[in-house]
């Protein structure tokens, strides 16, 4: 392992008309900087020619190496297999439409020189349309108040970190159901923030809404008790209530004659109201605590968060 070389995993996916462009810029900007290099190209199970393409570029430079998953995990699960193979004392990450510019890139490293251990770009705003934008602002704004993590407002994209927070994320932290950006806000290090304005490109973002839901549930469970304190709560506040309904409905039985201020109270109606509503209360509980042990089946079944598939890095 060199003292200050650059571990840079790409992620790539379905990036065959990308690849060639955005591999040679980034070698041209660490040639320039004198950062000491690896590139890794992670291939998410593309079902182009991304992987053979990726495998020219190894052939070609001796700083670039190829690895593809067994199929198409995600970008997280993606991100954490890249992670388990560089060999530099810091690593990055980048995807392969360059959303975090290279002299951002430059500027983390160079915060790391000075001895940061996580160092985090993030937006200054976002210019993806409303539809992304207003869900995403929303996504920080509850994760901040209902989590230990305190994220930037609009969003990160990418980081780097120094090799004893690699060590510590590939022995300690599962790539099931959650994001690495996420779990490195959690591990102290005091995170160094830089602000950056990102490119407008022209590629259309591969996030679905179905995958930016998934993605959101699975952080926000990973992260907040918030759920499982509100239950605890209201189960207080109904049983609370449940008593003062007792003591009433059991006083204007035996000294008002099922009246209360001259209002009968109905005892059929009152009792389906309450079944009703307790049986709603139970059913949402019930649920909450179901998105946590699904998480925790996720877990203790021990199957893989990915899997590189076994081929020699130099032969494809």
């Amino acid at each position: 392992m060199q003292t200050e070389k650059l571990s840079l995993i790409l992620l790539s996916y379905q990036s065959e008309k990308q690849l060639p462009k955005v591999v040679t810029q980034i070698r041209e900007c660490m040639e320039q900087e004198n950062i000491p290099l690896e590139l890794l190209i992670m291939d998410d199970g593309s079902t182009d020619a991304s992987f053979q393409i990726a495998k020219g570029l190894e052939q070609q430079y001796a700083d670039v190496i190829a690895y593809r998953l067994s199929r198409n995990y995600g970008s997280t699960a993606n991100t954490f297999a890249g992670l388990s193979r560089v060999t530099g004392a810091c690593a990055a990450l980048l995807s392969d439409d360059l959303q975090t510019p290279l002299d951002v890139l430059v500027q983390m490293y160079r915060r790391w020189q000075e001895g940061a251990r996580i160092i985090v770009p993030y937006r200054m705003s976002r210019r993806d349309g409303w539809r992304t934008d207003l869900p995403a602002k929303w996504y920080y704004r509850i994760m901040n108040a209902f989590s230990d993590a305190e994220l930037p407002r609009i969003g990160t994209d990418g980081w780097l970190i120094d090799r004893e927070v690699i060590d510590i994320v590939n022995e300690r932290i599962s790539p099931r159901n959650t994001k690495l950006s996420l779990e490195l806000f959690l591990l102290g290090f005091d995170p160094v923030l830089i602000p950056f304005e990102r490119p407008t490109v022209d590629s259309v973002s591969r996030w679905t809404l179905r995958k930016k839901f998934k993605l959101a549930m699975d952080t926000f469970f990973s992260v907040s008790t918030f759920p499982i304190k509100v239950m605890s709560g209201l189960g207080l506040v109904t049983f609370v209530l449940c008593f003062i309904l007792a003591f009433v409905l059991a006083v204007t039985k035996l000294f008002f004659d099922n009246s209360l201020f001259g209002f009968p109270i109905p005892g059929w109606t009152t009792i389906m109201v309450l079944i009703t509503m307790f049986n709603g209360i139970i059913l949402f509980s019930i649920g909450i605590v179901a998105e946590y042990i699904w998480r925790i089946y996720e877990e203790v079944k021990g199957r893989p968060g990915y899997i590189i598939r076994k081929e020699d890095p130099k032969k494809g």
